[in-house]
């Protein structure tokens, strides 16, 4: 009987490692980086196209000349790929209970890295709408998002990306239109000193919010949503 039992075994281990080889195992959730914006009007649009001519005269093509959407970040992060339905149903919900404000284009900004914008007045309205935003869709993210590397040099910042996967949000929040990413030309030098003597300025209206899926440089690949306050989509 010892001999049986001792024969046996083996041969039902041998069963249960093939059948638990056999299971397939669970695949990692990939990750997608979506953009929600604050959509500008037609006087806000038609500014980023002037400067965009400006830059071309002198060769430097910008996100609008390319035919990126204008636009105004509110929360840009990873989110687990799937998420796109419940985040459309939370910002179509947040659009019905706003209606359109004011707002006012003005100044041309170069960082370091050659990134040109031109910059939006604070507004307590769009802050609001991002603080909103961020909070509804905050819980869809992907907690896993790789802390970009100059985050780390800024401890406001880095607080702010761990806790919700976007170091410009609530205080750290600056809108802005974004022209160009690490931009190369030398001409930039020279077209920044002309626009700082003549900044770029027009009054204009936050009319909606749309979501995209974003970029490395956070411009939209592809807009998978709009949604206009009071439907009004002038």
């Amino acid at each position: 009987m010892f001999k049986l039992l001792f024969i046996k075994r083996p041969k039902l281990l041998v069963v249960t490692l093939i059948t638990l080889i056999s299971i397939p195992l669970p695949s990692f959730a990939k990750s997608v980086s979506i953009n929600v914006f604050a959509i500008p009007s037609k006087s806000i649009i038609n500014l980023v196209e002037q400067t965009s001519d400006a830059l071309k005269k002198e060769g430097i093509m910008s996100f609008y000349e390319k035919g990126k959407p204008v636009h105004a970040t509110l929360y840009l992060t990873d989110f687990v790929e799937g998420s796109e339905e419940d985040i459309k149903r939370a910002v179509k919900s947040i659009t019905e209970q706003h209606q359109e404000f004011a707002i006012t284009a003005q100044g041309f900004s170069v960082t370091q890295s050659n990134w040109a914008f031109i910059n939006l007045h604070y507004s307590p309205k769009l802050q609001r709408l991002a603080d909103e935003v961020t909070m509804a869709i905050e819980p869809l993210r992907d907690t896993n998002a790789t802390i970009p590397s100059w985050v780390k040099n800024y401890p406001n910042k880095l607080t702010a990306f761990e806790r919700y996967g976007s170091p410009n949000v609530f205080q750290n929040f600056q809108p802005h239109l974004t022209l160009l990413a690490n931009e190369k030309s030398p001409k930039l030098v020279i077209l920044n000193k002309q626009m700082q003597a003549h900044p770029p300025e027009a009054q204009g209206k936050i009319i909606g919010i749309g979501i995209g899926i974003s970029d490395p440089f956070g411009q939209q690949k592809q807009v998978i949503a709009e949604y206009f306050f009071n439907n009004d989509k002038n």
